[in-house]
């Protein structure tokens, strides 16, 4: 086979034996993502080797026909600043939870909550709630992990709860990031280029949290109906008491997530750049803590405590996804606007972002820059949020907690209750379709 060489552009491998070389190792990469559990492997190595290795065969192809390499470290230096920008975002936000767990932030919440006498439903239903609620200020990663270090100092034992809670954690601020510019790094991309209004995104609200008050209420019949009370707990009495200067590292976390938020809007500076000054306050903070009050808290210990795993693997996997988006893959699939209906095509991207990972896929998206009206734009910006719910590591936040609690909340784990977020994305659409559609509300 003839393959036409670009100096000026990228090779199109879509129809060549080498690009089906390239998709077939993306697969197999997947499969053992995907298998976990079975293989006893973490997720993290499968997507590095897999997003690594399909960049060193591109670029051994591209010596080997002799094309031009310019097309192609363009786009790795491209590469790199995205996946840096998001690498950086979650180390700072992993940073920050891991000083929280060690002031005692997350126990002493455990031991108000355990004071109340919460049963494990109420509990799953508090902390859906919280993280519906906070993922449209503080991002889907960030509510999905701080959430699920709650469930885990509530029990880390008992997974008839911990597994629910933790879907439930995710699908909810998955649904609560799609219905702000800002609760998902999809929604920050779509808001960016200008497809909808801040006001806009608000009103996918009621589709949004219909979908995950579905979803909720199915999950919440396998959580057993039983008190985490022990008797002689002292958590239980609501005895654990926030360490000096944790307060104070909650209310930096926050201003950690403004800065980000307002330099992204105001200074035209990526997210990272806020949080990477949001984690040098805390720096200079713990400094203080150990000058004045003689409180040393290492902040140096608390980044060797983050999970590397997981920021490896979302390296690994938009890697592959951006060999896949180089050598031609995602852009044909972006152009199944041309031929379908457009609604068809969103509600299919929501299952394609559960899994390829929401991210590369909206990317893909609004590079194709497809025809569509507001109200489809709004629709693909709710599939791909929601959407990436339906497998574990189909979202930041899912790809977050599986980390967080790993062994406990698993690829397999997921999928067994995977049936109620396929309910509950449904019910989204069916609201949106009468929002938008039926009743033209814009």
């Amino acid at each position: 086979m003839t393959t036409v060489v670009s100096e000026a552009t990228a090779i199109n491998l879509v129809s060549h034996p080498f690009g089906w070389l390239l998709l077939a190792i993306f697969v197999v990469g997947y499969y053992f993502i995907a298998t976990e559990e079975k293989y006893h492997i973490d997720k993290a190595k499968p997507a590095l080797f897999t997003g690594t290795l399909m960049f060193v065969l591109i670029g051994l192809y591209y010596i080997s026909v002799g094309a031009d390499l310019t097309p192609f470290e363009r786009e790795v230096d491209h590469m790199i600043l995205e996946i840096a920008e998001i690498f950086f975002f979650l180390f700072v936000a992993m940073t920050y939870i891991e000083a929280l767990i060690e002031r005692g932030v997350f126990s002493a919440l455990r031991a108000k909550l355990i004071a109340k006498g919460y049963s494990y439903r109420e509990l799953f239903w508090i902390t859906g709630v919280l993280a519906f609620f906070i993922s449209p200020v503080a991002d889907n990663l960030t509510t999905a992990l701080i959430l699920s270090t709650v469930l885990l100092t509530i029990d880390n034992k008992t997974k008839e709860f911990l597994v629910p809670s933790a879907i439930n954690v995710v699908v909810a601020a998955n649904a609560g990031g799609a219905w702000s510019p800002f609760g998902d790094i999809t929604t920050l991309m779509v808001w960016a280029a200008e497809k909808g209004s801040f006001v806009d995104f608000l009103y996918l609200f009621p589709a949004a949290f219909t979908g995950w008050l579905v979803t909720a209420a199915l999950l919440v019949r396998y959580v057993p109906d039983l008190d985490p009370n022990k008797e002689g707990d002292p958590e239980a009495a609501g005895k654990i008491e926030i360490l000096k200067g944790g307060r104070v590292i909650i209310a930096f976390g926050a201003l950690t997530i403004a800065l980000a938020v307002v330099g992204k809007q105001l200074l035209h500076l990526p997210p990272m750049w806020g949080m990477l000054f949001g984690l040098a306050i805390l720096q200079l903070y713990m400094y203080f803590l150990k000058t004045k009050h003689n409180v040393d808290v290492n902040i140096f210990e608390a980044m060797s405590k983050v999970e590397n795993n997981t920021l490896l693997f979302f390296f690994g996997i938009l890697a592959a996804v951006g060999a896949l988006h180089f050598t031609g893959f995602l852009t044909y699939a972006a152009q199944l606007y041309e031929a379908f209906d457009p609604t068809i095509v969103n509600i299919g991207v929501g299952f394609l972002s559960a899994i390829v990972d929401n991210v590369p896929v909206m990317s893909a998206v609004l590079k194709a820059n497809p025809a569509i009206d507001h109200a489809q734009w709004m629709l693909v910006t709710m599939t791909a949020g929601i959407g990436g719910s339906l497998i574990s590591f189909g979202s930041a936040a899912g790809v977050g907690v599986m980390g967080k609690m790993y062994g406990i909340y698993t690829f397999s784990s997921h999928i067994k209750l995977a049936w109620t977020v396929l309910v509950g994305y449904i019910v989204s659409l069916a609201v949106w379709y009468v929002q938008f559609m039926i009743l033209g509300i814009y």
